[in-house]
């Protein structure tokens, strides 16, 4: 099937990989199913995976122009009704018997991930699935040749550190969008320590684990104040962020 798309949607349908992981993580869920919310749907392309299991797609996209996309390539799915809203001010009716929310970033800390699914979890079955159903956040030590915040999108940077997991997430939980912790780091080497590297994985399933995508999580590399390290020293750093209010919300200070 030929999908209408923004430029930026167009991006996202490039990558196979991406595509592929929410396709079999869709297919694990694929019997008998009543309702499937999917939030921020873009193109429409996972509720396009999602139509030939479920009576009835709820698909909600907030940016108008994504919305006509989404309709017009789904205009000959009987059971798909796409909407456009902000997730945030739609009025859910329905428990659902999976929610589908692919509002991801590295760490969630630019998209509206975790607002959303705060919300639509309310309308979620007890039995109810989320995917993806969490993410792990990690973070290393590293040396930047860009000395401001970035991804990771082909640019040189060293790795000073053993890689920390800091946080996982699992979407069904409460989750507090006003995230704190103390990274405890060691390093592997010696150097110009004057920033970190956060990674993000993304569970899907059970059984599937993603890790960094070009459209999907790529690692953010955050500034720090520079100071020289030694192999085996520890280097304690807190780092801050409210998900979902974008990367400007990001503070590190050492400890």
């Amino acid at each position: 099937m030929k999908f209408k798309t923004t430029p930026y949607h167009s991006d996202l349908l490039k990558d196979m990989d991406r595509l592929s992981v929410f396709y079999e993580a869709i297919k694990e869920y694929s019997s008998n199913n009543q309702l499937a919310y999917d939030l921020g749907c873009g193109s429409g392309v996972l509720s396009y995976f999602l139509s030939d299991y479920f009576d009835e797609i709820v698909s909600l996209e907030i940016n108008r122009k994504t919305y006509e996309c989404a309709k017009e390539n789904l205009k000959d799915f009987k059971n798909i009704q796409v909407v456009n809203t902000d997730v945030l001010n739609y009025e859910f009716t329905k428990k659902a018997d999976l929610i589908v929310c692919e509002m991801l970033d590295t760490a969630l800390i630019d998209e509206e991930e975790i607002p959303v699914l705060n919300k639509a979890k309310k309308f979620l079955k007890p039995d109810g699935t989320i995917i993806p159903q969490g993410v792990m956040n990690s973070a290393q030590l590293v040396n930047l040749e860009r000395h401001y915040l970035h991804w990771d999108e082909g640019v040189n940077y060293q790795i000073l550190s053993e890689e920390l997991i800091y946080d996982e997430i699992n979407f069904k939980n409460s989750i507090d969008p006003e995230f704190k912790t103390k990274l405890n780091l060691k390093a592997t080497k010696e150097g110009l320590l004057n920033g970190l590297k956060i990674t993000t994985y993304t569970k899907l399933t059970d059984n599937i684990i993603a890790g960094p995508m070009p459209m999907l999580n790529p690692p953010l590399l955050i500034p720090l104040d520079e100071r020289q390290i030694k192999v085996n020293d520890f280097i304690q750093v807190e780092l801050k962020y409210i998900m979902g209010t974008g990367i400007e919300s990001i503070e590190t200070n050492y400890l």
